[in-house]
């Protein structure tokens, strides 16, 4: 029996832990057309307002979230999911120390609301 296998297997744990800013870091696989991040916030941790093309898939596995999205504030907290649609201008805050996992089309970048600027230290690039 032959095998076609065509894709790149990664082990986890053999991923480099990404630090963002001193209060979020993450592990990341980044695919042709998608990236999956575990992401690590502490408390207090701010993800500054920002859209990415296509939609992103954000599910809490320990802490809670806080998430604004057209203009609502939603709490997102252990074991829940929020699927943010693409193009839609959301801001993170971390309400309690979190470990999330972030599922999101790949763009070139993300476009940042209000010049498009990196933000200063506890702000991130975050994929969430």
């Amino acid at each position: 029996m032959t095998s076609e296998f065509d894709g790149v297997l990664t082990a986890w744990d053999d991923l480099a832990l990404e630090k963002i800013t001193a209060l979020i870091s993450r592990k990341a696989v980044v695919g042709e057309g998608q990236t999956l991040a575990q992401v690590y916030l502490k408390r207090g941790a701010l993800v500054p307002l920002h859209a990415h093309d296509g939609e992103e898939l954000i599910y809490v596995l320990e802490g809670v979230l806080g998430l604004r999205l057209a203009g609502d504030d939603v709490v997102v907290r252990e074991g829940e999911v929020v699927r943010v649609p693409g193009r839609a201008p959301h801001q993170i805050e971390a309400l309690a120390d979190t470990f999330a996992l972030a599922a999101r089309g790949t763009t070139p970048r993300r476009t940042e609301q209000g010049g498009g600027r990196r933000p200063d230290a506890d702000a991130a690039k975050c994929d969430g």
